[in-house]
């Protein structure tokens, strides 16, 4: 199972942090290094020093890394235009050598576009505006080099684009596709996505979506098995039972609902937790929240207990 390290700087993080833990990750052997992409703290935290930009802190640590893979879990689709985040996006490839991935969403944090003056249409807007995106970015990575890129939509319209620059994953940056709606969700997933992520949920509800997903595959003649499936769960591991719960208090949550709802435990029981995911729903990739950041003990714990037993 591929583990991957997932954080919510939004919380209250700097670039250093966020570079620390991505560092950390690579060197104790995760594939990846993702973050959450927004501009406003939740809940009972200050949030300090402040939000940090997705993509500005990625190519940054692109730089300063050489392996591990970076990238968003996911980005709003409200908070950026279709053609430069498809800029953004191939540069950012081209600075870590091949090395990003794009999830992108809807949105839906109202609060945040009220903080910082971002237009938050209706649900249904949101999602038409996500498809388009799709549509674009997709489509201005995978204009062939001498080439012209049009599309005329509802939100968005490109007229005659060089489709520059080229990312130096090809076809593309892999898409992450994700979220719990029944429809519009796995219908996308369908057409771009691949990688389909649910995050936060039960085992039976993840195992639903994923069906969902596979219908809308075989709807349109994909192969399900193309979609790499993927969870998102919060962690709280240590050596031993105490080590659990001082890592459950600092993160503000209870050890019995984290072993019931997350990723918690000792090594062995969440060797046999995830297990009990990838048997129930066929996942081969995890993005495990580490809500402490200064927590690089956890992170090397896991990648030296937990992984090699997967």
């Amino acid at each position: 199972m591929d583990l991957r390290i997932f954080i919510e700087p939004q919380q209250g993080a700097s670039y250093d942090d966020q570079l620390r833990v991505a560092t950390t990750a690579e060197a104790a052997g995760y594939n990846a290094f993702f973050r959450s992409d927004h501009f406003l703290k939740m809940g009972d935290v200050s949030g300090e020093p402040g939000p940090t930009d997705s993509w500005l802190t990625i190519a940054g640590i692109a730089r300063e890394t050489s392996r591990i893979r970076l990238g968003t879990l996911v980005n709003s689709a409200t908070f950026r235009l279709p053609g430069p985040l498809a800029v953004a996006v191939a540069q950012a490839d081209e600075m870590s050598g091949g090395r990003v991935e794009l999830g992108l969403g809807a949105g839906w944090f109202e609060a945040e576009h009220a903080a910082y003056g971002i237009p938050f249409p209706g649900l249904r807007e949101r999602f038409d505006r996500l498809a388009e995106q799709l549509e674009i970015i997709t489509g201005l990575w995978g204009t062939l080099p001498g080439d012209r890129y049009s599309f005329a939509g509802e939100h968005y319209t490109i007229t005659d684009s060089p489709a520059l620059p080229k990312p130096v994953q090809q076809p593309h940056p892999p898409v992450i596709v994700g979220g719990h709606g029944p429809k519009r969700t796995p219908a996308l997933a369908a057409r771009f996505a691949a990688e389909f992520n649910v995050g936060f949920s039960p085992v039976d509800v993840v195992a639903a979506q994923f069906e969902r997903v596979d219908a809308a595959c075989t709807a349109i003649g994909r192969d399900p098995s193309e979609i790499v499936r993927s969870i998102a769960q919060v962690i709280a591991v240590g050596r031993d039972d105490a080590e659990v719960a001082r890592r459950a208090l600092t993160i503000g949550r209870e050890v019995d609902e984290l072993r019931a709802n997350g990723i918690a435990g000792t090594p062995s029981e969440v060797v046999d937790r995830l297990g009990e995911w990838r048997d129930k729903t066929g996942i081969t990739r995890i993005y495990l929240q580490l809500l402490d950041l200064a927590d690089l003990d956890q992170v090397e714990l896991i990648a030296s207990q937990v992984a090699p037993q997967l």
